[in-house]
């Protein structure tokens, strides 16, 4: 697969460059009762606070602010209800630490914009611009930093499997196409995600990610995410809560292919993860899977 876009070398997040000469730790807060793993759970924001220190202090460069459940037959609730449980939690996290940088877990328009407002600095879209109307033209109106995530039809369906051709060139193929469109309409910071978990199968997983290195071509920074999530618990025979060392196992995988950003639920391991991957760098080992 060839190269569509020019390389990246950085984003820019609150008026400022990030690098991706290093990947980045993008840490999960999800103010919800009912998301897959229970220790991601915050309900408080003086509890957010304080999961958020504890996040920054080991590692975390993004705080993933959630509050709409994306697990297999998660509740609906409403836009009104999803901001007002986001919409503190945001405007306490930029008080309180404004060098980090707060990303909005949502598909929804309205409660992407009502996160900016309150402070949020990335939009990560599950819905790749399709769950709902206006996206792309607003992220590209406001210059708005953009996680373009791999899944297929409406919320409700998101964990339908197509029928894919060919799985790997599919979603290559289809993040392709988006990422043109968003840049036409003059989107610039753009992070690309192949979305682990929608739209797939168990299998569909694991072949994405034995061939993620292919999503580099795209030129965006790729972020996974892998986090404790069913292809691993259900292929290991465990739940979410057991799942930290497979997730570890394959984070090491995700970064040798590529990874620019883990989103995660346990940021100490993670930054071990990164630590101990760079350092066999070093010594001019660049793949090691």
């Amino acid at each position: 697969m060839k190269s569509l876009f020019p390389s990246f070398q950085t984003i820019r997040f609150q008026g400022r460059l990030m690098s991706f000469e290093r990947p980045l730790i993008m840490g999960i807060l999800n103010i919800t009762p009912d998301s897959f793993y229970e220790g991601s759970r915050v309900a408080d924001v003086e509890i957010c606070r304080e999961r958020a220190a504890g996040m920054i202090a080991l590692g975390a460069n993004i705080l993933d602010v959630g509050g709409h459940s994306t697990r297999p037959g998660a509740a609906s609730v409403s836009t009104q209800e999803e901001i007002d449980r986001v919409v503190p939690v945001i405007r306490m996290l930029k008080e309180a630490f404004p060098d980090v940088i707060i990303s909005i877990d949502t598909y929804r328009l309205a409660v992407a914009q009502a996160a900016f407002m309150a402070g949020a600095d990335l939009f990560n879209d599950i819905g790749a611009g399709q769950m709902d109307d206006g996206i792309f033209e607003w992220v590209a109106a406001h210059k708005i930093p953009y996680v373009l995530t791999h899944s297929v039809g409406k919320f409700a369906e998101v964990h339908e499997v197509p029928n894919y051709q060919q799985v790997v060139e599919d979603v290559w193929s289809n993040l392709a196409l988006k990422l043109q469109e968003l840049r036409q309409l003059g989107a610039v910071d753009i992070c690309i995600d192949p979305g682990f978990g929608f739209s797939k199968s168990l299998e569909h997983n694991y072949e994405l990610l034995a061939h993620l290195e292919n999503f580099t071509n795209l030129g965006a920074p790729v972020l996974v995410g892998l986090s404790r999530k069913t292809m691993i618990y259900k292929e290991l025979g465990i739940t979410a809560a057991q799942s930290l060392n497979g997730t570890s196992v394959l984070h090491t995988i995700a970064l040798q292919k590529g990874a620019s950003i883990l989103r995660v639920h346990d940021v100490a391991e993670a930054a071990e993860v990164i630590h101990l991957v760079e350092k066999i760098k070093q010594y001019g080992i660049s793949n090691l899977v």
